[in-house]
């Protein structure tokens, strides 16, 4: 289904209703409920949400990759570059123990049944266990733009975590300078030569007696930040054995990233793109 910009003020169920041919009142609320539909990139899953002159309503795809029988939930989609929520337990681009099951991969596969022509490019990373926001680029000019600028484009990347332990229902700011070893291993130097600086911005949410719900925006985009961070301070993120988990009740790591905001190099543009935080991540607070 094509875009829809919005002419008046409306509900968004009588909006659809009255603008979407073929569609029932029951077709519309299984696509809210599926999270399929979004106001300006971000998802939208309640009927009564109010429209506005100028916004613009869009449908999410969800392909089916066959071969590796994996869903492609499709965030966002142009002629230069397309947004996925990457699944938690995926790697964003092969490594030397795996070529084939990747998010890179995946999307490939979904473009060229469209075009056998088409290409695509890596823009930035998510960790293996980390689910989330992720861009892939369509041509080599777009990566270029978006990469050789990212840091200036980015206006927040924020992530949503449940931590071992019950940290205080606070606000605060990391920072530290991260080095990698030689066996993947990232942790805090005060060697400033040899690390990069890290800065995680952290604000509990919910907390009980076992676990914290935590949301972080980032100024930097190093390795395993969050990960390091976290588990540097005594509290670990769910499921991270790599950092000093013990628990792991989600049977994944409980790190998502789920929103980028970024000023489009080629249109100029200031996009969100944005999924919601994983019910799983909530449910340990009820």
């Amino acid at each position: 289904m094509k875009d829809i910009v919005i002419k008046e003020e409306a509900k968004l169920l009588e909006y659809l209703l009255s603008n979407v041919e073929g569609k029932s009142k029951n077709n519309i609320k299984t696509l809210l409920k599926n999270k399929s539909i979004l106001v300006n990139n971000v998802t939208i899953t309640k009927h009564d949400h109010i429209l506005k002159k100028g916004d613009v309503v869009s449908f999410r795809k969800i392909v089916k990759n066959n071969e590796l029988k994996q869903d492609i939930d499709i965030i966002y989609e142009d002629i230069n570059i397309i947004v996925i929520n990457k699944p938690a337990s995926l790697l964003s681009i092969a490594n030397e123990k795996e070529k084939d099951k990747t998010a890179y991969i995946l999307v490939s596969d979904y473009l060229k049944k469209k075009n056998k022509n088409a290409k695509i490019f890596v823009v930035h990373r998510l960790d293996k266990d980390t689910s989330g926001v992720l861009m892939f680029a369509k041509d080599e000019r777009t990566k270029e733009l978006f990469q050789d600028s990212w840091n200036d484009l980015v206006e927040l990347r924020e992530y949503y975590a449940v931590i071992e332990g019950k940290m205080p229902l606070e606000s605060k700011t990391i920072s530290s300078y991260l080095v990698e070893e030689k066996n993947m291993f990232v942790h805090s130097t005060k060697n400033k030569t040899i690390g990069k600086l890290a800065i995680t911005n952290y604000k509990v949410i919910k907390n009980n007696i076992s676990f914290s719900l935590v949301k972080f925006e980032i100024d930097s985009g190093r390795k395993n930040q969050i990960r390091v961070h976290m588990s540097e301070m005594g509290f670990p993120i769910l499921g991270d054995k790599k950092y000093g988990s013990t628990k792991n009740p989600l049977k994944r790591m409980a790190l998502h990233a789920n929103k980028l905001i970024i000023k489009n190099p080629i249109t100029n543009k200031v996009m969100t793109f944005e999924t919601e935080v994983p019910k799983e991540f909530r449910k340990m607070f009820k």
